[in-house]
């Protein structure tokens, strides 16, 4: 009874600051929305992940690790693991501005789709060449505005936990826009909300962000001893962060 309470608390919370977050979130893309790299619409939007899922009290999350020093100065490619639809609200914990890649689907529902739309990111339609050279093109140009772009290299969230394949996409942008990634580890989201399930779990999920990976010097034949080494070490600190939150039940 509880946990059912608490699930239907979790939809109402997010459904009001929903609400509340799209007229804010409008007027702030009409007013910035000259502004090179949409970072005042970015960092609206990481307002409403961190409120509405600090308000939620089935989710406990904490990052680990604030990133590279000059994160805030210099873009980088982030990747990250993907557990859960509510990855993106334990990302939005830490303290730096990013662009997200994300299906193009979210950008088609209510609410949700509107705010990613005023937040500035961006939208990708799986399997279509277009839709990914168009999505390439406005990283690249994110990245030279100087502002960080994260992605799943995954390309979908994992049913399991475990790490799938990665894709090249992320690594090939990061190579062609001559920046570094910063590899992140996330665990414990899969609990807040399986993939498949419409419904909200409890569970304490940290994000650690992992040191960067340079890209200079690399050609695109190097994507693939970039892709697993990258791959390596997400999965090292997932298997950490597993057995130390194991430790600590």
């Amino acid at each position: 009874m509880r946990r059912a309470l608490l699930g239907l608390y979790t939809y109402f919370e997010f459904f009001f600051l929903a609400v509340v977050f799209v007229p804010i979130l409008g007027s702030v893309a009409l007013l910035f929305r000259s502004e090179p790299g949409r970072r005042t619409r970015g960092r609206w939007m990481r307002r409403f992940g961190r409120l509405t899922s600090r308000l939620t009290p089935m989710w406990r999350f904490s990052t680990d690790g604030s990133g590279p020093a000059d994160i805030r100065q210099r873009p980088y490619v982030v990747v990250s693991n993907h557990e859960s639809t509510a990855d993106p609200f334990l990302l939005s914990y830490f303290p730096w501005d990013m662009r997200w890649v994300g299906k193009e689907e979210l950008w088609r529902l209510p609410l949700l789709g509107w705010l990613l739309k005023f937040g500035g990111d961006i939208p990708l339609r799986r399997g279509d060449r277009e839709s990914v050279t168009k999505m390439m093109k406005i990283c690249k140009e994110t990245l030279a505005e100087g502002v960080p772009v994260l992605l799943f290299p995954e390309g979908t969230r994992s049913p399991d936990g475990q790490l799938l394949p990665f894709k090249d996409g992320a690594f090939r942008l990061a190579i062609e826009a001559g920046v570094p990634i910063v590899p992140v580890a996330l665990t414990g989201t899969r609990s807040c909300r399986p993939k498949g399930s419409l419904w909200f779990g409890e569970a304490r999920a940290v994000a650690r962000a992992l040191p960067a990976v340079e890209t200079k010097d690399l050609s695109i034949d190097d994507v693939p001893i970039l892709r697993e080494r990258v791959r390596a070490m997400i999965q090292a600190a997932v298997d950490e962060l597993r057995l130390r939150t194991q430790n600590n039940t």
